[in-house]
């Protein structure tokens, strides 16, 4: 018998469900990752440091697609993210970015943008090197990248000096 592909999925969920969600699909021996990012809160009392999910309500599964019924039958979960009419497929190497993104900058946001062809940039050095995508926006000491299976942009602040414009020709075939 053959083992199927087990592919990460988007799921969304019930407003301030993701931790809990992830607990129930690790519960399930479900695979997921919920990225938390540590943010530091001010009360009238005391600072702390609070891990709030980066993504608000989504939470990311790895799963075969005989397997996507016992996600949708988890509590908190409301359905697949769509993304063009489909669940949206995440490439492993973009879940990876994730993680990687949240071990090296702290306080990291995320907004959502429009979809729109932009310079096609690589990445020179720090956390992110040699990673390829669509600039959506450089500032003086800020670079925006593109993740696009989920249409949502990270951003952390790097020195524009470790960006470089790609030649057009040489990245199409890649994109």
């Amino acid at each position: 018998m053959q083992q199927e592909l087990s592919t990460w999925y988007a799921v969304y969920t019930k407003a301030r469900w993701e931790k809990k969600v992830a607990d129930l699909l690790t519960r399930k021996r479900i695979e997921n990752y919920c990225p938390l990012n540590p943010v530091e809160r001010q009360w009238s009392d005391r600072r702390k440091v609070v891990a709030e999910p980066l993504f608000r309500s989504y939470v990311f599964v790895r799963i075969p697609e005989s397997r996507k019924w016992v996600v949708r039958e988890t509590d908190g979960i409301i359905n697949f993210v769509y993304w063009l009419g489909k669940p949206a497929v995440i490439a492993d190497h973009e879940i990876e970015l994730i993680k990687r993104f949240l071990r090296e900058y702290k306080d990291v946001t995320v907004e959502q943008f429009p979809l729109r062809q932009d310079d096609l940039v690589e990445i020179t050095s720090g956390p992110l090197m040699n990673q390829r995508g669509r600039i959506i926006e450089i500032g003086k000491n800020k670079v925006k990248a593109e993740l696009s299976s989920l249409g949502y942009t990270m951003i952390a602040t790097v020195p524009t000096t470790e960006v470089v414009v790609v030649n057009r020709a040489v990245t199409e075939s890649i994109f």
